[in-house]
């Protein structure tokens, strides 16, 4: 009886009847909202509802954690006994001086963010704040309070005229007597393993002399959102965007011998004083750690709020940049990039030597004809001859497309004929059939988008330390087909962002990745640039790999030599995939079998287990697929 319907209903009626003045506050309150603004129907509807279903149906609803949320209680169990027992171990403990310059802070968030050193494990350090002539007198008293607790390692300045944050945080590195530097900003805060992790890297390579970590943003109730989890040191990378950012430790004695921070670049200046940084430090002392140890406050105006929030700080990266290339007699000018606040170095090209684009082909005229006309009437590059492989067509149309560009004296048309396709092995055999001083490997499936997509590659090309550069490839529907390959990805390698939309803005946590240049560990030989002399050093692509695996294994192989690989999205093109050639078997099970046996020879080489790491794919990234989502 007492779970029928008219039995619920009498008990929420007395439920109303003898209502608890709290929740008849709460309630009336809400009536008399919903009743002024006019709604008589909404107002009926809600008390219907509490009757029915009771109080708890105005309850606000429990949010589902985010996969962020749900990354952050995987990872982020610390163990403070266990941390500072390891702590105690250690044989290299250096001081750490923490930089914050200070301006008309809320002290709530100054606070929070001295709190923040106050609570880190590793506890030799000092935290160097400077205040920069504040006018607000909450702001003072703050640090005036910090001041009076008596806690030595809180180094505290007023200043009594304005420097702004250039000439500030070289007050406040006056104060630093630590080997390495830290930047805080004033609102922000560390995780309380920050300074033990980059001690536990330098206790591991003391010849370190800067270290980065990964980073979020938090909210004003709190909440952490936007990770960026970043790729290892990619000087390319770095020179499109200050990737690096928080949270980053500097030796002193490198910061000091660069005069630390310059004014005019306020806004920037931290990208300037990096920028310098790395002119006096071999790369291989740059050390990046895959945890988020650093937390950006999203303040309305901040730039951890917008990213074009402050434009001046834009204009002063760019002007930073400008000055690095100047130095270092880069001959290019820094044009916006593709991303909001992301910068693109055009590269000027010293000479224009001959680019051989070799295509392999068999039939599918309805592509090859775009890929070739594409490449005769769009690249404003000066210097390439046109090499296509034919590896067995049979149809009446190719030929008939053969005749049509045979008078066209920068394109050759050769036969190789196998009775069975290999992909390595064609290429091999065309490249010691061409001129060109620069081989370009191009499916018969792409089409150039963009003029200058030849040109764009042979920026990075003719650089002396890169070895490989890739481009960026389409679907016909405007998604992501190529921006790299990450070794590891599904057991062997693959696209990540594959089918993300060209669009769109690449967010967090692989910020800007698909619209800046940077390193990355393989491209895919839909289309790949090379050097010959390189080419032939490595010799070629290796022809056990006959469908899949040789353009990685190649790229490999090349930076085992120590080139590097490059990827720009500023050679565009349109790749259809998967038609250029069919496949080489009929029975799609037999070619699953040989990709299979594919994987398996190329895993088994390069030692590619679950466990590995590509430099340029963050750890905390999942490789069970392309989608760029958390691994929880």
């Amino acid at each position: 009886m007492k779970s029928s319907k008219f039995w619920i209903l009498r008990n929420r009626y007395i439920k109303l009847k003898y209502f608890r003045p709290k929740h008849f506050i709460q309630l009336a309150s809400k009536a008399l909202e919903i009743i002024s603004a006019g709604k008589f129907q909404k107002f009926w509807w809600a008390m219907k509802k509490y009757v029915i279903y009771g109080w708890d149906y105005f309850k606000p609803k429990k949010r589902p954690k985010t996969d962020y949320e749900k990354w952050i209680e995987k990872n982020e169990k610390l163990n403070k006994k266990e941390i500072e027992k390891e702590i105690e171990g250690f044989g290299y403990k250096p001081k750490i001086s923490i930089i914050t310059p200070v301006y008309n802070v809320d002290p709530k968030w100054l606070n929070k963010c001295v709190e923040s050193v106050r609570n880190q494990f590793y506890k030799n350090w000092e935290l160097c704040l400077h205040d920069d002539a504040s006018t607000k007198k909450e702001t003072i008293e703050c640090l005036e309070k910090w001041k009076k607790k008596g806690d030595a390692r809180i180094k505290i300045s007023f200043g009594k005229e304005n420097q702004h944050i250039s000439g500030a945080s070289n007050e406040a590195l006056k104060l630093a007597t630590g080997e390495f530097v830290a930047l805080l900003d004033n609102d922000d805060e560390l995780s309380p393993d920050a300074l033990y992790e980059n001690v536990k890297l330098l206790n591991e390579y003391p010849e370190a002399d800067f270290i980065y970590s990964d980073e979020d943003k938090i909210k004003m109730d709190g909440r952490r959102v936007d990770p960026f989890f970043k790729p290892d040191w990619s000087r390319e990378f770095f020179l499109t965007t200050m990737y690096t950012c928080h949270l980053g430790i500097y030796r002193k004695s490198i910061v000091d011998e660069i005069n630390g921070f310059r004014k005019g670049f306020e806004g920037s200046q931290d990208y300037d004083l990096v920028l310098r940084f790395i002119e006096k430090v071999d790369h291989k002392r740059i050390f990046h750690i895959s945890k988020i140890l650093y937390h950006w406050r999203k303040i309305e105006g901040s730039t951890a709020q917008k990213t074009n929030s402050k434009n001046y700080a834009y204009i002063a990266g760019k002007k930073a940049l400008v000055d690095y290339l100047e130095r270092n007699n880069i001959s290019g000018n820094v044009e916006d990039g593709i991303s909001p606040g992301a910068f693109r170095i055009k590269r000027n090209l010293k000479n224009h030597p001959l680019v051989s684009i070799i295509i392999p082909t068999k039939d599918k005229i309805d592509y090859l004809r775009p890929c070739v006309l594409s490449i005769v009437k769009k690249t404003d590059y000066p210097n390439v001859e046109i090499i296509i492989i034919d590896t067995g067509s049979r149809e009446k149309a190719t030929y008939d497309f053969y005749d049509e560009i045979k008078n066209d004296e920068k394109i050759k048309i050769i036969d190789y004929q196998k009775s069975e396709f290999n992909f390595a092995e064609a290429n091999n055999w065309a490249a010691q059939k061409v001129k060109g001083k620069y081989l370009l490997f191009l499916n018969n499936d792409t089409e150039v988008i963009n003029a200058d997509w030849l040109t764009s590659m042979m920026e990075y090309a003719q650089l002396k330390d890169v070895g490989v550069v890739g481009s960026k490839l389409l679907f016909p529907n405007n998604t992501i087909q190529h921006m790299g390959v990450v070794i590891g990805l599904r057991g062997g390698a693959s696209h990540a962002g594959i089918c993300f939309p060209e669009w769109q803005f690449m967010g967090f946590p692989f910020l800007h990745a698909k619209d800046v240049v940077r390193d990355v560990s393989s491209v895919t030989a839909a289309c790949l640039l090379i050097r010959k002399k390189i080419f032939d050093k490595v010799n070629g692509f290796n022809e056990k790999f006959k469908i899949a695996f040789n353009d990685t294994d190649l790229c490999l192989k090349v930076k085992k030599l120590g080139y590097k690989i490059i990827y720009t999205p500023y050679a565009k093109l349109i790749h259809h995939e998967s038609v250029s050639f069919g496949r080489p078997y009929d029975d799609p099970r037999r070619s699953n079998d040989l990709f299979e046996k594919e994987r398996r020879i190329f895993n088994s080489k390069w030692k590619i287990s679950e466990d590995y790491h590509d430099p340029f794919y963050n750890v905390n990234l999942t490789t069970r697929n392309e989608n760029l989502s958390l691994k929880i």
